[in-house]
């Protein structure tokens, strides 16, 4: 007869928005073992499973800390309650954690205050709002606010609560009847209680006892300080918002770059920091997904996405948000885990704003083997192979604008824009194939605006710190032939190193925040590097904390009008690294707004 042998949760502590998926370990009929569901539409030796979520429900109202989601909270501030702040944010479990978190939490006092201009309307930020001010007290007498009965839960049908009394002033109310549940704003404080059971097909009668678990209380979903869109182009406002949300003007578009750390690389061993829940894959798809669709950008250029997790979450679920998604995996030479995990870049555009034209894929294994076939010797071609092929890819896109900012000399003509893609994922020390993979992708986008009038961008994260050769071969156009990164060169790939240039005219758009005129850009500019012209960081890790990743666009036919705010210390919790319960990758999303701008006549 089939039995239950173990029912666990992956997670330790449940949380608004994320999937509860129970592992359940049964034993068939025949002995055998596996964690397959067995439904009532296909019984198994006239058994089946029957599931059921409950929410225990007290009679004593509980607030969890906004900065320590699993602690009971003891304090609320009540700047954040006159200020209308969402109510989670205001929760602390102690006054020294409220202190430690004041350098934080003020940035919050701080936009709701200027959130509200001389006229009294609110500015909209890129995601979330704020719309008053207030100060920093604490209250030492907390009550937490009331919970609701309804029942609503993604995909599960809406069903009549089934309600059991408890003792101790406890109440279990139904809320889910499938295997999988996702905790609602109405669960948080509250502990769930999973029940699985046998029951026997003909009958519909429950098989001995059920096989229950209970969860940790329900915490909100950590939600970051909202990152505001900062004008560079001498504009006195923020972009204006469409009827949308989105933040552009008339002609111009928003392009986002953004390396999301695959599940695979999100070990708990690297990121030992990370409170597990919060590193895990099905809370941190949900809290991307949150931030890459809050950005509404018109096109979305993302690194490190596995190929399952392309197909199976971000491409439809970024379409229900009107994205076409592109995609390349990386090649699988080197690579020997499962084909499904391996990752790639994807790029998604907004159908109402662009059409797709062309898509080239370019595979830097395959420049490798041309390269040792006609410039490495027969006998260094093995080893030459090693050192190159290291399976990364490029995805460059063509897409036609259905906009248009052409002035009346040019009336109809197509707006044509191409997107390159990558991740140069290279070890440190393996300097020249590093160049040789940015070299080589310059290369072939020379190729493409040979044959076409058309502006480019250039996305990725490219594992290269500002000052480096391959920051100088984009940023610059060239490499000091003197660089010290080019004495790393075993294969000779790199010489004479005067053949280490490109004539694209491409400008990171990140420097725009050092050359710009425009309110809030003192703030922006001291973070930072004046030396290099790039961020004081885009990566930031207990171990490591640099730029690597880069928006670079040819500024002979584009312009920056506003950048994506960057982050500071005081934007990311005291003592922490990325990624953290409220960013999910190790990243941060760098985003531009551009407009095209008329090419200088030759």
């Amino acid at each position: 007869m089939l039995s239950v042998l173990r029912v666990h949760l992956p997670s330790d502590i449940p949380i608004v928005g994320c999937e509860l998926t129970p592992y359940v370990l049964l034993r068939r009929p025949d002995k055998t073992v596996t964690t397959d569901d067995v439904p009532e539409s296909a019984p198994l030796d006239g058994h089946f499973l029957r599931y059921k979520w409950c929410r225990i429900q007290s009679d004593k109202k509980v607030a969890v800390c906004s900065v320590h989601p699993s602690e009971q909270a003891t304090l609320q501030c009540l700047g954040c309650v006159k200020a209308k702040i969402p109510v989670a944010k205001s929760y602390h479990c102690s006054p020294k954690c409220f202190s430690d978190a004041w350098q934080h939490h003020r940035v919050l006092h701080d936009r709701a205050a200027s959130a509200v201009n001389e006229n009294g309307n609110e500015e909209e930020e890129i995601f979330g709002r704020y719309n008053s001010s207030g100060s920093g007290v604490i209250n030492a007498s907390l009550t937490g606010s009331a919970s609701s009965t309804s029942l609503t839960n993604g995909s599960t049908p809406l069903y009549p609560a089934a309600v059991t009394q408890r003792s101790g002033g406890e109440t279990w109310f139904e809320v889910g009847r499938s295997k999988t549940y996702t905790p609602t704003a109405d669960d948080i404080g509250h502990v769930l209680k999973f029940e699985c059971v046998i029951v026997d097909a003909e009958t519909k009668q429950p098989v001995g006892h059920p096989n229950t678990i209970l969860t940790s209380r329900v915490i909100p979903a950590p939600s970051p300080s909202p990152r505001r869109l900062i004008p560079v182009s001498g504009a006195d406002m923020l972009g204006n918002l469409q009827s949308d949300g989105r933040v552009s003007s008339s002609g111009s578009f928003t392009v986002l770059s953004y390396n999301i750390l695959s599940d695979s690389y999100a070990s708990s061993e690297l990121y030992s920091y990370c409170p597990s829940w919060a590193l895990s894959w099905p809370y941190r798809r949900q809290n991307l997904l949150r931030e890459i669709v809050g950005y509404r950008a018109d096109i979305v250029c993302l690194q490190e996405v596995q190929n399952d997790h392309f197909e199976e979450f971000f491409a439809p679920e970024l379409d229900k948000h009107g994205y076409q998604a592109l995609y390349k995996r990386k090649t699988n030479e080197v690579y020997s885990g499962n084909i499904h995990t391996i990752d790639g870049c994807a790029t998604f555009f907004r159908r109402d704003r662009f059409s797709h034209v062309k898509k080239y894929e370019v595979e830097f294994n395959k420049a490798a083997q041309s390269l040792t076939e006609v410039a490495v010797q027969t006998t260094q071609k093995k080893a030459a192979l090693n050192r190159l092929v290291k399976d990364n890819v490029a995805l460059i896109v063509v897409l036609e604008a259905k906009f248009s900012n052409q002035g009346a000399d040019n009336p109809g003509k197509r707006q044509l824009l191409c997107v390159a893609n990558t991740h140069v994922n290279v070890p440190q020390e393996l300097k020249d194939v590093k160049i040789w993979q940015v070299h080589t992708l310059l290369k072939g986008l020379e190729k493409i605006a040979a044959s076409a009038d058309i502006p480019m961008l250039v996305c990725g994260d490219f594992n290269s710190v500002p000052g480096s050769a391959p920051h100088s071969l984009l940023a610059m156009g060239k490499v000091d032939p003197m660089h010290a990164d080019l004495l790393v060169d075993p294969l000779a790939i790199l010489r004479p190193h005067s053949k280490l240039t490109h004539q694209l005219p491409l400008v990171s758009a990140y420097s725009s925040f050092l050359r710009g005129v425009g309110l809030g850009l003192e703030q922006q500019r001291r973070r930072m590097d004046p030396t290099t012209n790039e961020p004081l960081f885009t990566n930031c890790t207990r171990d490591f904390i640099g730029t690597l990743d880069y928006i670079l666009y040819t500024a002979d036919s584009l312009t920056v009008e506003s950048l994506l705010e960057l982050l500071d210390e005081d934007s990311l919790r005291k003592d922490t690294a990325l990624p953290s319960p409220e960013w999910s990758s190790d990243h941060i999303a760098l985003l531009a707004e551009f407009r095209c701008v008329p090419r200088p006549r030759r």
